[in-house]
């Protein structure tokens, strides 16, 4: 039998429709100014009812996981940011505006610093300068599961449940994401070190078969690649640091215990992502046909990339559109999960969609830890909205859906956990899969939705918003609002 480990559940309010607390409250006090104007002044009920029976309506019916009056909202943010011209970005060679290399959108306050690791090296943090955050990655090989001991996989679940569990008694890391990209090699390296090795003075029919052989190595290989990226607010650190170079003295300190302490969550800690390899990360990830050039430029002469700002990182330019975002030579499509597997899941639930395809993907896990302080406070305010909708089915139907009775019977179970020891964060998941010509996109969607439903995931295409959830996956420290709460056990 399969070995199966605890599941999540999504955050919940005690609001009507789906609606949030304050949502809710605001319909309630539409509906007393509709009673009052029925009792006191008759002329303006009849103005005001088909407005609120348009609001109920429009809040009533879901559509994509929200209701039909956000996802409109939504439409029309988008549409309005569209004619002001705020969904497209072009980079000039004449320009001398000061902000005119930094990145598109949500990503432009940020840039790049390079800092001493203490041992005799250097990583890059990305410093959000509007925020004050600072991100820093570390990149990691994962173990695989497949041939591993049951138990050796239980002892890497329970530690990183123990890892994530320890940053909510560290009020200084904001979040943390964890990202698998996957992509068609281009073979550039193969080449490069096979002809290296390869003897000019060796038989011609053997210089063909390995010549043939590499040929054929980019289109049944990948290039696989973990990182995991913890975004600090130095602000909150125990003794406040008076400048940037103090605040990255600070997180050197404390990537150093976050380091250690990862090793013993199924992963390979390969070091943490110098400024070269961020700026290439960004770069090919906006521009994926120069892969090639950045892979051999990283081999043979890393300090010839720019450190100091992100003119290199820098796309030409980039155009939002509802469904999809175009950039440089790419063409991507991101999503966000609209519901996690509601059963307990195994170690390989994942499997499916992080299998690396002949498209380039990006699948990041999102993780804010929560307060030490506040989880039981806000797990003791999900049990009770739980009850409150469980309690109000039973009034108004005289019954309860088996939903229903499963959602509170996790919301007690997160509690309980909770007061043994467990932490609490909110996670979230997204993916985007970019492709070189425009014509690949619609079959690289369809099978990554496949392969989301195949690992029981319900993916919603970030509708409106793709360059944000795009931005999401890369090693920046960007983190959406559209959280979804786990209970960690």
């Amino acid at each position: 039998m399969a070995r199966t480990y605890g599941g999540w559940r999504r955050r919940r309010s005690i609001g009507l429709f789906g609606l949030s607390f304050n949502a809710t409250l605001g319909l309630l006090a539409g509906l007393i100014v509709l009673m009052f104007s029925g009792l006191f002044a008759p002329n303006l009920f009849l103005y005001l009812l088909p407005v609120m029976a348009a609001v109920f309506a429009l809040a009533a019916v879901p559509v994509q996981g929200e209701s039909l009056l956000s996802f409109l909202l939504t439409r029309l943010r988008w549409w309005w940011a569209s004619v002001l011209g705020h969904t497209r970005y072009r980079a000039g060679v004449l320009v001398e505006h000061p902000r005119a290399f930094q990145l598109p959108g949500i990503l432009a306050p940020i840039t790049l610093l390079s800092c001493e690791d203490g041992r005799g090296g250097r990583f890059g943090i990305a410093w959000n300068r509007r925020l004050g955050h600072m991100t820093a990655t570390v990149l990691v090989s994962s173990n695989s599961v497949w041939l591993a001991e049951p138990g050796d996989v239980d002892g890497w679940v329970a530690n990183w449940h123990s890892w994530l569990a320890s940053f909510g008694h560290m009020p200084w890391v904001q979040w943390i994401t964890v990202t698998v990209e996957s992509r068609p090699d281009p073979g550039a390296a193969l080449r490069e070190g096979v002809a290296a090795q390869v003897d000019p003075f060796s038989p011609e029919a053997a210089r063909k078969i390995v010549s043939d052989l590499v040929e054929q190595a980019p289109a049944i290989s990948a290039q696989i690649e973990t990182r995991v990226s913890i975004t600090f607010d130095p602000r909150k650190f125990p003794a406040n640091p008076k400048d940037r170079l103090e605040a990255a003295a600070e997180i050197s300190n404390y990537l150093n215990t976050i380091e250690s302490s990862l090793g013993s969550a199924g992963v390979t800690v390969l070091g943490r992502a110098t400024p070269q390899q961020l700026v290439a990360m960004v770069r090919t990830a906006y521009d994926p046909a120069a892969l090639n050039e950045f892979n051999t430029l990283l081999r043979t002469n890393p300090e010839g990339i720019e450190t100091g700002d992100w003119t290199d990182a820098t796309p030409v330019e980039a155009e939002t559109f509802h469904d999809r975002y175009v950039h440089d030579s790419g063409h991507s499509v991101a999503w966000i999960w609209q519901e996690a597997p509601r059963t307990h899941v195994t170690s390989t639930v994942l499997a499916e969609l992080l299998a690396p395809t002949r498209y380039t993907k990006r699948t990041t896990l999102l993780f804010r830890p929560w307060p030490a302080a506040a989880a039981a406070r806000a797990l003791e305010s999900q049990n009770s909205a739980a009850q409150y909708k469980s309690e109000l089915s039973w009034r108004v139907r005289r019954r309860v859906s088996a939903r229903d009775n499963q959602d509170l019977a996790y919301a007690r179970q997160a509690a309980r956990e909770e007061t043994r020891g467990a932490g609490l964060v909110q996670m979230s998941l997204y993916a985007s899969v970019t492709v070189e010509d425009p014509e690949q996109l619609k079959r690289a969607v369809a099978h990554t939705e496949s392969a989301a439903e195949t690992s029981k995931i319900r993916l919603r295409r970030a509708w409106g918003s793709q360059d944000v959830a795009f931005a999401t996956t890369l090693p920046l420290g960007v983190c959406p609002p559209f959280l979804v709460q786990r209970g960690m056990g």
